[in-house]
């Protein structure tokens, strides 16, 4: 039987002494090889497989590094997701139980040199909650997949709210239509005299043909009574409510002393009113085209390159996949800029009076850096605003 057999004594022994886990200063992950002293691992480094493992290494040495980082953290994360899903435990419980694998990937392989800086960088990505305690770093995995869902919820409630909100806000501009439609009609000789069941109204037709037609069908009194609103029926265009007719038959809108109608001050008013509900500080939202100027980026190449915004974590942190690359980063809306579309393309509004609104950019204002728009989608569908400022549009991806 040769020296080096399987079942010699010095080829068992030798596995007895591998069977647990070494130093790390002595492992070469190139080449997953484990040396159980220094001398052991200087003949390693000075053996033929050794070197020609490094001359690989040395052609594209930044991509192994940051490919064993990342495999790295995916598995310790997993380990995390697994084993400790909901807990908060100290860094060193979960390291010692990551590395209890001999075949692991070691920390000495990655760009991390210590555990306190791996743990610092999970905390900076937003991967898991970490605390410094006298005791040493305790870290809590932060589950994406229920965030995920819970952020959904929370996403459904707000646009609720905001609809209900808005029709609430519907319903005050319109009695505050027919109070003032009330006021301006003209007052009857008596104030206890019923008014006409009907109340025909003439438009001239170029034939010479007159058509009559009505509004209002009840015969009842018309009386301020607390709690009971006007029988009136209003059409949908809202600047017919304001107008009365010329003796030619031509119609002429009623104007208070500074030129404006009522109706328009009640539309500017409710416009306020919104843009003071819906005026946040975050703006990032799904599917649009942002820029990224982020100057950190700049060597990766990303720096004033495009991308969509694929996801937004916690508001102010968007998921963006760039447009020539295809990678997906995290980058606060801080580092983003808002990019505006030719005119004729769609545009999301992402902030103020009418935020969420698609609409279609029919010109830009360069000296004043705002832009015309027509909302397409949403409930002031075919509203244009003349005036939106660059920072509250974005183009939507196609």
């Amino acid at each position: 039987m040769g020296k080096n057999e399987f079942l010699t004594p010095k080829a068992i022994a030798n596995r007895i002494k591998a069977k647990g886990l070494q130093k790390l200063r002595w492992y070469c992950q190139m080449c997953q090889k484990q040396c159980r002293d220094e001398n052991g691992f200087k003949c390693h480094c000075m053996s033929e497989s050794h070197q020609r493992q490094m001359q690989i290494f040395g052609q594209n040495s930044n991509r192994i590094v940051e490919g064993y980082s990342e495999e790295f953290e995916n598995t310790f994360l997993e380990h995390m997701k697994r084993s400790h899903r909901f807990s908060r435990i100290a860094a060193t419980v979960v390291y010692n139980e990551y590395i209890s694998d001999r075949h692991h990937i070691h920390m000495n392989s990655t760009k991390w040199l210590t555990l306190t800086e791996f743990v610092k960088y999970l905390g900076r990505t937003g991967k898991c909650k970490v605390e410094e305690t006298p005791k040493g770093w305790f870290i809590t995995y932060i589950d994406r997949d229920s965030e995920t869902l819970f952020k959904e919820r929370m996403k459904n409630k707000r646009i609720k709210s905001d609809m209900a909100e808005e029709e609430k806000q519907e319903k005050e501009i319109q009695k505050q239509i027919e109070k003032a439609e009330q006021l301006t009609q003209p007052s009857s000789s008596g104030s206890d005299q019923p008014l006409q069941a009907e109340l025909p109204r003439e438009l001239k037709v170029e034939d010479g043909v007159k058509i009559g037609f009505s509004l209002g069908s009840s015969a009842k009194p018309v009386t301020k009574e607390k709690g009971e609103g006007p029988k009136i029926l209003f059409d949908e265009v809202e600047d017919a409510k304001r107008e009365e007719r010329k003796p030619g038959g031509s119609l002429k809108r009623k104007e208070n002393g500074n030129g404006r109608s009522t109706l328009d001050e009640l539309m500017r008013e409710d416009e306020r009113k919104r843009e003071k509900i819906n005026r946040k500080d975050y703006w990032l939202h799904e599917g649009i085209v942002v820029k990224v100027m982020s100057k950190a980026l700049a060597d990766k190449g990303y720096y004033k390159q495009k991308g969509v915004v694929r996801r937004v974590i916690d508001k102010y942190v968007g998921e963006i996949e760039m447009l020539e690359s295809k990678h997906v980063l995290r980058v606060d809306q801080a580092e983003l800029e808002t990019v505006i579309p030719q005119v004729g393309g769609l545009v999301k509004i992402v902030n103020g009076a009418y935020r969420g609104s698609t609409a279609r950019l029919l010109g830009v204002d360069t000296d004043h850096f705002c832009a015309k728009v027509q909302i397409e989608k949403g409930p002031y569908d075919g509203r244009v605003l003349k005036a939106v400022e660059y920072e509250d549009l974005c183009k939507l991806a196609q």
